[in-house]
């Protein structure tokens, strides 16, 4: 769901997609579908029962292996690109080929979802 940046309000609290500015009365939206106001009802009581603080998140190892991994190959290729851009003297094309490397990276982190088992309410 994409919105025109005139039109974008608040993000939703679980997944963080931009909801749309709504005029009128009401409590503004927190959640951008009600089964994800059903996700993250169960992570605060799961929070809750584990004595989860409200600076600590829970999160599946699979989905923290994933994020670790995509920002090492972020980090990876931004040095990468320093490095290749500081020696000798850059060309157009090397400067479209180390955006093609940082975008690449960039792409990978994009597709990475975490979603806590565990949060504590904002």
């Amino acid at each position: 769901m994409t919105y025109s940046a005139a039109n974008r309000g608040t993000r939703c609290e679980w997944c963080g997609v931009d909801l749309p500015k709504v005029a009128g009365p009401g409590r503004p939206r927190r959640y951008c579908r009600a089964s994800h106001r059903q996700r993250a009802y169960e992570a605060r009581l799961v929070a809750e029962r584990r004595g989860i603080g409200s600076d600590e998140v829970l999160v599946a190892r699979r989905s923290w292996d994933a994020l670790r991994d995509a920002l090492y190959r972020l980090q990876a290729a931004a040095e990468d690109v320093a490095l290749d851009l500081t020696h000798g003297r850059p060309t157009k094309a090397s400067y479209v080929e180390a955006l093609g490397h940082l975008s690449h990276a960039v792409r990978e982190l994009q597709d990475v979802a975490v979603e806590p088992i565990a949060l504590h309410e904002p």
